[in-house]
């Protein structure tokens, strides 16, 4: 995806998330805050050490989320969007909310991470995790071992297992976040909407809990369009479709 972006002339930028790969805490000392609005901040942290202002945003997952929230909190920086399931916004107070059986069921390892066996297991077991969530997201994704032995290389971090659990406590009100974020999570928790120009995808064998599209369009105000991408492309959009996600960034810069 990135190579195909640069050779259309993008200057192509994939950061990792704070807890993931070569990123690191300046201080022993520092809270492992995973709060989504801390992991936003991160991205306009990046964009301003770097000297970008405005810039094309894509992401699935906790990606999306934080391109959801960057977009929200700061439209100016954001050109447009591509955003995989949707608004991926959420709150504490939305947490608290409980879901149907077979809904709840989907989110088994926020359970986990809730625990602190769950915690003391994903820093044992992180790897056969991350594997068991890929099968499961993307179940008609037949990926090699080499591919996700390129991916999984990112939770080596020494932070990584302190950063996961905390965001999904979080979620559930079970872990704070930090005063400094209060009022983004404030705002955040109102789910206001996305106004900049917006291209959502979904794969249409996606595993993983997701909204339903109906039930997010109204929160994009701009231009908007929704696509689904056939052929059993599950969670991880990004790298099963590639030419789908790059034609997406494409088409959503020239909204």
């Amino acid at each position: 995806m990135a190579p195909a972006l640069a050779a259309k002339g993008y200057r192509v930028l994939v950061p990792y998330a704070r807890g993931y790969g070569e990123t690191r805490f300046l201080s022993d000392r520092t809270e492992r805050n995973a709060e989504p609005a801390a992991l936003a901040q991160d991205v306009i942290d990046f964009m301003d050490a770097l000297h970008i202002q405005k810039a094309v945003f894509g992401g699935f997952d906790w990606g999306a989320r934080s391109a959801d929230i960057v977009a929200t909190l700061w439209p100016e920086r954001v050109k447009a969007l591509v955003t995989v399931s949707g608004y991926l916004i959420g709150s504490q107070e939305a947490g608290k909310v409980p879901l149907p059986p077979a809904a709840e069921l989907q989110w088994w390892y926020q359970y986990y991470f809730a625990t602190e066996r769950g915690r003391i297991g994903y820093g044992k077991y992180r790897h056969d995790f991350a594997k068991l969530i890929w099968q499961l997201a993307s179940p008609k994704w037949k990926f090699d071992e080499a591919t996700f032995d390129r991916s999984a290389a990112a939770l080596n971090n020494p932070d990584q297992v302190a950063i996961a659990a905390h965001n999904y406590r979080w979620r559930l009100d079970l872990a704070n976040g930090e005063a400094k974020y209060a009022a983004q999570e404030k705002r955040l928790a109102q789910f206001p909407p996305i106004t900049v120009p917006t291209i959502a995808l979904e794969g249409d064998a996606n595993g993983a809990p997701h909204p339903q599209p109906e039930a997010y369009a109204k929160r994009f105000a701009g231009k908007y369009q929704f696509r689904l991408v056939t052929g059993g492309i599950g969670h991880n959009l990004p790298e099963e479709a590639p030419q789908a996600f790059t034609q997406a960034i494409i088409d959503a810069d020239h909204l």
